[in-house]
């Protein structure tokens, strides 16, 4: 099967499954720093949406709180969207919409915009019912080659917070794409993707370290480890995420089931002299 997806916002996790794609022959556009078009050239979009069979959203919406813009992508061409003819139509969430579940675990069924995330539950729910075609992919902490403990630890910028009981899921890049390309060929609705090992982001970081061969960053307080505000948000959340679905009506399996495979095959691919140097890891929330 092959077939011409456009992306708005092709960043890192649409990147890698443009790549896979095109490696099977998909011709692939769209917008973004590795896009082919402006957010704003409205001929050219709708030029390529006329002829695309798939179409993914990753940016995320505008703002957040009281001073939320709203969904970019659907303000601007939501029209032009449920007007295509694309067989597939996919937006990439974020597991932030379900909110602290106090490390419970919570699957596509629990109710969103409890959480700091009311901008990203406000944009799921409105890509739901743009379309009847629409998968929507709600994302936890994503890592990948260039994003992962072990480049924060080799750089000395990885914290470990004391906070017991804390929890989070998260996700290989390559299994977002690997997610993405199983819908293809599944039915419509929401899906989490996600390893299947929610952990501590400590035990994260203190297996990166054991990769690097150094000893572990100290264990601190929240206040002593001086997180910016969106990292002290992050650590204000604790649930356990469910892939359960995706693997039901997808028959999706993720190459990474836990963080230990993910780390180990990135470690191999690291140079240490290079990742000695290598800078601060973005924000998991980026796609």
């Amino acid at each position: 099967m092959t077939g011409r997806l456009f992306v708005f916002g092709l960043g890192y996790s649409a990147g890698i499954l443009a790549e896979r794609l095109r490696r099977q022959g998909w011709r692939v556009a769209g917008t973004g720093r590795a896009g082919t078009l402006a957010f704003d050239d409205d001929a050219g979009i709708a030029a390529e949406l006329a002829h695309a069979t798939h179409v993914l959203s990753s940016v995320p919406p505008s703002g957040m709180g009281a001073e939320a813009g709203g969904d970019p992508v659907l303000l601007r061409h939501g029209a032009r969207i449920r007007q295509c003819g694309a067989a597939w139509i996919g937006y990439l969430s974020s597991t932030g919409v379900y909110g602290d579940a106090a490390g419970a675990w919570v699957d596509e069924s629990a109710p969103v915009g409890r959480g700091r995330r009311t901008a990203r539950a406000d944009a799921d729910l409105a890509w739901q019912a743009l379309d009847p075609r629409v998968r929507v992919f709600r994302l936890p902490g994503i890592y990948g080659p260039g994003r992962s403990a072990l480049e924060r630890v080799r750089a000395g910028t990885a914290h470990r917070i004391d906070l017991p009981g804390q929890v989070f899921s998260r996700v290989h890049v390559e299994d977002i794409a690997g997610g993405i390309i199983a819908s293809f060929g599944g039915p419509a609705g929401v899906y989490n993707l996600s390893d299947d090992l929610p952990c501590s982001q400590n035990a994260v970081i203190e297996e990166a370290a054991r990769l690097a061969g150094c000893a572990p960053p100290p264990l601190l307080t929240l206040e002593a480890a001086g997180l910016s505000p969106a990292a002290r948000a992050f650590y204000a959340e604790n649930r356990r995420v469910a892939n359960g679905r995706a693997r039901r009506l997808l028959n999706w399996r993720p190459r990474y089931p836990t963080y230990r495979e993910g780390l180990r095959a990135l470690s191999a691919t690291i140079s240490p002299a290079i990742a000695s140097t290598a800078p601060a890891t973005a924000s998991d929330d980026q796609r």
